[in-house]
């Protein structure tokens, strides 16, 4: 069997971390391997974004390649712009195809844009069925946006119906994303596969705390408190740092440091995004300075180590659809603080692998802070309990499920 999987916007071999790269990312990219493990081809095409990255690489193993695609210019580029380049995308997979002598049997397509290339791919190969999963929804991004620049424009939503609309299947990662389609978009229920994303638990495992302290630089007496993921509103950043300035037992001899991983602090004033300066700016603001520390991207090889010495990793996200990193950090051991919102309501479980907060209040999330980092015993209890939940999202079950959903799409 042979999968066409597009990731117009990002590449799966990006560094996490940055403006559009996340749990998007991690997704394809595991995904990916897991399905090669099991026999099944999987060519990867995504956007190029560097003229000197070579445009096929196998770096995915099991003869599955990724494959970066020429389509406007090979920079970065925003992501109003580049729906413009998605016909040049779809001719570049055709004419690899072409190039290869081989046919797909699947398009299993990744976000709105990439959505919409299938469908042109669907009608230039003669109806090959479409597996589409959205990742991000445009609606519900609107609807907690706090300011008009981070309100999605029409062009996306209107997209996103006309791919729910031509899809053969919609995988979802919970029952809160079928109902958000089903209310927001109209969405047929029969199109829909609640599927949650994985975990490598051969990557993600609980690494013994003095040695995950030793990495990353982290001494005995000192506590952290851990996000990760992309620099933006919605993520909430600045109600977990107004949370942190209300710890009342920090002390110089037993610190809590908030580290946060994602972003480009170090960017100069002109590249900057606005979302890391106001961030920074709350840190003075707070006189939080010395207890912040913004790390940047960090590569996946060293995110085992930061998850395993935290005491705490915290998502105080405004909408998550599913919360990869929760469940990356539950797989090395450790409690997770979420909003009660999108996958994260689903994927922790309040008092059992974590705690559920209300968005955007800091007063709530600081208490469960102190709960957490005030009782040792507490932390090691929900540590052990949010790794052996974890193991239940292990790839090679949902890689099988994702599987018997291309034999029933081709059987139809």
């Amino acid at each position: 069997m042979n999968i066409a999987m597009l990731s117009y916007h990002t590449c799966p071999l990006a560094t996490l971390g940055g403006k559009d790269t996340g749990g998007m990312n991690v997704y394809v990219r595991d995904l990916t391997r897991a399905l090669g493990a099991m026999g099944i081809h999987v060519d990867v095409f995504t956007r190029s974004q560097d003229e000197h990255v070579p445009h096929v690489l196998h770096d995915l193993g099991y003869g599955n390649r990724v494959v970066h695609v020429p389509a406007g210019p090979e920079v970065p580029l925003p992501k109003q712009e580049l729906a413009d380049y998605i016909p040049q995308f779809v001719e570049g997979i055709d004419r690899f195809a072409q190039e290869k002598g081989i046919h797909y049997d699947v398009i299993h397509s990744h976000y709105w844009m990439s959505g919409l290339a299938a469908i042109s791919l669907s009608d230039m190969w003669r109806g090959t069925p479409i597996l589409h999963m959205f990742h991000t929804l445009g609606e519900m991004k609107n609807r907690v946006a706090r300011r008009g620049e981070e309100r999605e424009g029409a062009y996306r939503l209107e997209g996103e119906r006309r791919v729910l609309k031509r899809a053969d299947r919609i995988i979802v990662a919970t029952e809160a994303e079928k109902a958000q389609l089903q209310w927001l978009y109209k969405g047929d229920l029969q199109k829909m596969e609640v599927i949650p994303p994985g975990v490598d638990v051969s990557h993600f495992y609980p690494i013994p705390k003095d040695e995950a302290r030793e990495f990353i630089g982290l001494s005995h007496d000192q506590r952290m408190v851990l996000f990760v993921g992309r620099i933006e509103p919605l993520k909430g950043v600045d109600t977990l740092i107004r949370a942190m300035s209300y710890l009342e037992f920090q002390s110089v001899i037993h610190p809590v440091y908030l580290v946060i991983i994602g972003g480009e602090p170090e960017a100069n004033p002109d590249e900057i995004t606005t979302e890391m300066a106001r961030l920074q700016d709350l840190c003075d603001e707070l006189a939080m300075g010395q207890t912040v520390v913004f790390l940047g991207k960090r590569a996946q090889d060293t995110l085992p180590y930061y998850y395993s010495a935290a005491e705490v990793l915290v998502m105080p996200s405004f909408y998550e659809s599913f919360g990869l990193v929760a469940l990356e950090a539950m797989a090395c051991g450790t409690p997770v603080i979420a909003s009660q919102v999108g996958g994260l309501a689903f994927l922790v479980k309040d008092g059992e692998t974590g705690y559920h907060v209300p968005e955007g209040d800091p007063s709530a999330l600081c208490g469960k802070l102190t709960l957490l980092l005030t009782d040792q015993d507490l932390r090691a209890k929900m540590g052990i309990t949010a790794e052996r939940y974890a193991q239940g999202y292990r790839w090679e079950r949902v890689a099988d499920q994702i599987a018997n959903v291309y034999g029933r799409l081709l059987g139809e």
